[in-house]
């Protein structure tokens, strides 16, 4: 496949083209030249006002495969990554079996390989995500798990949870810790505070998140340990993950997309699609979000894309799932957030690769063509028709939003609009 993208401006501070406005043509999946003015025989993109840079890369993706593919499967999943700009996707072990040996690692890894979209299945920390014993990371390391977490069950056992970061120290592997005391939160659906008193409903209250990121905080101290924290979302939460990296921890941590859009006030009409968890929290919180992700307290930003049948959210709040569809809206909703284009590849693209110790790819001569091209001024609808995903429990379907996917390309596999 050739393509040639003309007049597009390069978003790529490891590119010696950024913030250009050049052609690039690309060759049987490999960027061959770059250069203001280029001719050839190639499949022509207009690409004036549009600008191009390294794929996306999602931490925090769940993918029904294996044992729930009614949810999702790997063939819609990266579908919807591709239609959204990811040109890779961490999968989380929330799966029956869940990915806690080998085998599964293995299959995910085999049944993934030759497509558009890069996929890096997550190990779990513990066998069966049990919180009890530890799986059997070392093997899943070699099987191709770039990291370990217990998905969206948060390590209880601060003994297991010590464990698990020195076990990994040994073979330079990363864990991810879903900060939640789940004593502090209960069986609560939505964030302690004023809207909870009026729906009348009782609340996860920060301080159960905010007691788990300070306990890993001293485990990863103790042991002198890497550590990641997925989807933090409160304003203690950042404070205490930027006060441990002026310490010199090696700490990082992302947040969800829709943290930094919506509040606990969509909650108001009961309505299920904004059930997520951690819950939608307040104005300042999603201020001190946005802080934290231009200070560089906050390392990268996710999807958390949570399919689920319509039968598991067309329901009473109570008793919905939590979980929305996350990754052909991240980008979009990262721009409403106000955040500009230049942090959100560093935050999309760059650092979610970095984290994983995976080669970073660049809009650069010689090197394979792993690239989105996007339209930061265009609006587009999100419906059911455009939607990638078998599930769609997004409260965004039937909403107008800036920032439109162009075309996304990797492994000399091409999505385009």
């Amino acid at each position: 496949m050739n393509l040639l993208i003309k007049s597009a401006t390069i978003i790529d501070p490891h590119s010696p083209y950024n913030q250009q406005v050049v052609d690039i043509l690309i060759e049987k999946g490999i960027i061959t030249k770059i250069a203001p003015e280029l001719e050839a025989d190639a499949e022509l993109v207009e690409a004036e006002g549009k600008f191009v840079s390294p794929g996306f890369f999602d931490l925090n993706c769940n993918i029904g495969e294996l044992g729930l593919e009614t949810k999702e499967d790997l063939h819609t999943g990266t579908a919807a990554a591709a239609a959204g700009g990811f040109t890779g996707i961490a999968l989380m072990p929330n799966t029956i079996p869940p990915v806690h040996s080998k085998a599964e690692i293995e299959y995910l890894v085999n049944r993934a390989k030759r497509n558009l979209v890069d996929v890096y299945p997550l190990g779990a920390i513990s066998h069966k995500r049990e919180g009890k014993d530890l799986a059997e990371m070392y093997d899943m390391f070699l099987s191709g798990a770039k990291a370990f977490t217990d998905g969206n069950r948060p390590v209880q056992d601060a003994g297991l949870m010590e464990r698990a970061l020195l076990y990994a120290q040994g073979f330079d592997a990363l864990i991810l810790s879903y900060p939640e005391d789940t004593a502090i939160a209960g069986k609560a659906k939505v964030n302690e505070g004023e809207i909870s008193t009026i729906l009348g409903m009782k609340g996860i209250p920060p301080l159960a998140e905010e007691l788990m990121i300070a306990r890993d905080l001293y485990l990863a101290e103790y042991t002198g340990s890497r550590i990641h924290f997925s989807t933090i979302s409160t304003t203690r939460s950042v404070e205490l993950i930027r006060e441990a990296k002026r310490k010199g921890l090696e700490v990082s941590c992302d947040v969800a997309a829709h943290h930094l859009v919506l509040t606990d006030e969509a909650l108001l009409g009961f309505e299920s699609l904004y059930k997520v968890k951690p819950p939608l929290r307040t104005r300042d919180d999603v201020n001190a979000l946005l802080k934290g992700l231009k200070d560089g307290t906050i390392d990268a930003i996710v999807s958390q894309h949570t399919p689920h049948e319509v039968e598991f959210k067309d329901v009473e709040f109570e008793v919905a799932e939590f979980g929305i569809t996350g990754l052909q809206t991240a980008f979009s909703l990262a721009l409403l957030a106000g955040l500009d284009p230049e942090l959100i590849i560093e935050k999309l693209a760059i650092n979610p690769r970095r984290i994983l110790n995976l080669e970073i790819p660049s809009v650069t001569e010689g090197r394979e063509a792993n690239l989105v091209l996007f339209d930061l001024e265009a609006e587009w609808e999100f419906t059911r028709n455009n939607n990638k995903s078998k599930s769609y429990n997004s409260p965004f379907i039937g909403q107008s939003l800036k920032g439109s996917i162009l075309l996304t390309l990797n492994n000399n596999h091409l999505y385009k609009q």
